[in-house]
C-alpha cells in the first residue's frame, strides 16, 4: 500500500526559505567576519613586525645571485674531475651525516619512550584526578614549546660540544611533542575495553597493557616514526650552536663562503632526508593499513 504524499502548501515553503535563506546569511557574515578578523591580525603581525616589502623585494636578486653562486661548475667534458672536486671532502661529510642521524635517532627514541609512559598520565579518560593530569600536561607543554635549538644552546654551555647535547635537546623536544599527540590518541580509544579487563579485577597498569596499549600501539609506532623524520633535520640545524653533526661542517662552509662544499653538504642533507622520508612513509601505511589502497 503506497503512502500518502504530502504537499507543503505555498506559505509554509514561503516560511521555509526564510529560515534556510536567514541560516545562508548568517553562515556568510560568520565568514565575512573571519575573514575580516584574518586580515587584521595579518596586518598587525606586519607593522608589529616592521615588515618592509619594498628591502624584501630589493634582497630577492642577491638571493638568486647567492643560489648561482653555491652551485657547481660542472662541465660534461671533465664531468668526473669537476664532480669529484665537488665532493672532494665526501668521507667526512659522510661522517658527520652519519653522527647526525645517531643524534636524531637516540634522541627520537629517549623521547618516544618518556612521552609514551606520561601520555597516559596526560589522559582524562584514565587520570581523574584534574591536578595529576594537569602537572603532566604542563611538563609535557614545557618541553614541546622550547625550541630545540633552544634546548641544544642550554647544553652545550652545560655539557659541552659535541652530539650529548643535540641528544638531550631532541629528547626532550620530542617527549613534549609526542606526549600531546599521544595523550590524544588515548582519549579517543574504545573505553568498553577498558571497562571489560577492569572487570576481571586488573589493576591500572594492567588496565593499560591489555586494553589500552593494543588499541593505540600502530598510531604511536607512527607518529614516532614522523617525529623522527622532523627530529634529523633538526639534528641537521643544532650543528649550528655546537651540538655535533653536519651543521657545524656546513655553518663553517658557510662563514668561510666555501661556496661548492655548502650545495654538496646541502645535497647530502636533502638526499638523506628524502630517503628517511620514503622509508618511514611505507612502514607508516603498512602499519596503518592503507599500503593497498595507494
Amino acid at each position: 500500500m503506497n503512502s500518502p504524499v504530502y504537499r507543503l502548501s505555498d506559505q509554509q515553503i514561503a516560511v521555509l526559505l526564510g529560515h534556510y535563506s536567514a541560516a545562508v546569511a548568517a553562515k556568510r557574515r560568520r565568514a565575512l567576519l573571519f575573514a575580516l578578523a584574518v586580515a587584521l591580525c595579518a596586518t598587525l603581525a606586519v607593522w608589529g613586525g616592521e615588515v618592509d616589502l619594498r628591502k624584501f623585494v630589493e634582497g630577492l636578486p642577491r638571493l638568486w645571485s647567492y643560489f648561482h653562486d653555491i652551485m657547481p661548475k660542472l662541465r660534461l667534458t671533465h664531468f668526473s674531475a669537476d664532480f669529484a672536486e665537488w665532493f672532494w671532502n665526501w668521507d667526512v661529510w659522510l661522517s658527520l651525516l652519519a653522527e647526525t642521524l645517531l643524534v636524531a635517532y637516540v634522541g627520537t627514541f629517549l623521547g618516544a619512550t618518556i612521552g609514551f609512559a606520561l601520555c597516559f598520565l596526560a589522559s582524562a579518560n584514565l587520570v581523574k584526578n584534574a591536578f595529576a593530569r594537569a602537572c603532566v600536561r604542563r611538563s609535557l607543554e614545557f618541553c614541546r614549546t622550547v625550541p630545540d635549538i633552544v634546548f641544544a644552546l642550554l647544553f652545550v654551555y652545560a655539557l659541552g660540544l659535541g652530539p650529548v647535547p643535540g641528544v638531550v635537546a631532541i629528547a626532550i623536544h620530542t617527549t613534549g611533542a609526542l606526549g600531546k599527540q599521544l595523550a590524544e590518541v588515548v582519549e579517543n580509544i574504545d573505553m568498553k575495553q577498558v571497562e571489560g579487563v577492569r572487570s576481571t579485577g586488573a589493576t591500572w597498569v594492567e588496565q593499560i597493557r591489555f586494553a589500552v596499549v593494543p588499541q593505540v600501539l600502530s598510531n604511536f609506532v607512527s607518529y614516532t616514526l614522523m617525529r623522527f623524520e622532523i627530529n634529523v633535520r633538526g639534528a641537521s640545524v643544532m650543528g649550528f650552536v655546537g651540538a655535533g653533526g653536519i651543521g657545524q661542517e656546513l655553518l663553517s662552509s658557510i662563514r668561510q663562503f666555501y661556496y661548492s662544499d655548502v650545495s654538496a653538504i646541502l645535497l647530502m642533507i636533502i638526499v638523506t632526508v628524502s630517503v628517511i622520508d620514503l622509508l618511514t612513509e611505507r612502514l607508516r601505511h603498512r602499519l596503518l593499513g592503507i599500503e593497498g589502497r595507494q
